[in-house]
């Protein structure tokens, strides 16, 4: 993949860059695609799926439009497929302890099929909520008849 042709590249807020990057890269399998230290900034990837992460500095160029309280990203997940979920969730676990959701299996609807997920959620140092998944397959939905 090139550095610019991912459709969607959120870019994060954090507080500390190198407290983010340790658990993002070292427990979570990110990687730094590139990175500019003298501006806080990293772009991650994790197969395929790509993060930018930027350590807050208000006396700069931002672009936040209220205030940066704790939790960041309220009311917002990211959902990031990885193909072994159950590897990912243990090592988090390890390292992290109790996380945000522990790893389930849950079947969401999409018109007449059921779409299975095995996810867990873990909760960065500065409060997003990461949903890691793996791809359960999909199942016709029962009816009653």
């Amino acid at each position: 993949m090139a550095y610019d042709d991912a459709p969607l590249t959120p870019e994060l807020y954090c507080s500390d860059l190198q407290k983010s990057l340790a658990l993002y890269c070292d427990v979570l399998g990110f990687h730094i695609l590139y990175d500019r230290p003298e501006d806080g900034f990293a772009m991650l990837e994790r197969d395929g799926a790509r993060i930018m992460l930027e350590q807050i500095d208000e006396s700069g160029r931002t672009w936040c439009t209220g205030d940066l309280d704790y939790p960041l990203g309220r009311g917002v997940n990211f959902q990031i497929k990885v193909s072994d979920v159950q590897t990912l969730y243990d090592k988090t676990v390890a390292v992290c302890g109790d996380l945000f959701l522990p790893l389930e299996d849950k079947w969401y609807r999409a018109g007449d099929k059921d779409l299975g997920n095995r996810q867990f959620i873990v909760q960065d140092p500065d409060g997003y909520l990461l949903r890691f998944f793996e791809d359960l397959g999909t199942k016709e939905r029962e009816t009653c008849t």
